[in-house]
């Protein structure tokens, strides 16, 4: 199971069913992947992933909790809406969109990706 901390904060996500995902939990497996994210258009961090994923764009129009792979290498965390071509990695369920901003709309943060064994 992919587990996602935002800085010091866990949180839960729904994590779509793609070859992106896919990739991302194998990344993740053998030791956690720590992500240093920008603030970026006042509605996003995004930060490199240090490789490729693979692709499956469409455009979509964002909302706060949305998680999505950018150019196949970077990894984006909405607080704020936008409208782009994408690839879905999931969505953030516990966080309102007002607590979505202040955990991403402060400055740059750190995202850790780890694996945790299934309970």
């Amino acid at each position: 199971m992919l587990q996602m901390m935002i800085g010091e904060t866990a949180v839960s996500v729904s994590w779509e069913d793609n070859a992106a995902v896919a990739a991302l939990r194998e990344l993740c497996r053998e030791k956690p992947l720590t992500i240093q994210m920008s603030m970026y258009g006042g509605f996003e961090q995004v930060g490199p992933l240090g490789t490729s994923l693979p692709r499956s764009d469409v455009r979509i129009t964002t909302e706060a909790g949305d998680i999505v792979l950018y150019a196949g290498d970077q990894m984006v965390v909405f607080y704020g809406p936008n409208t782009w071509a994408y690839t879905r990695l999931g969505h953030i369920t516990d966080r309102s969109a007002a607590e979505m901003e202040e955990l991403l709309g402060q400055g740059a943060v750190s995202v850790t990706l780890r694996m945790e064994a299934e309970k």
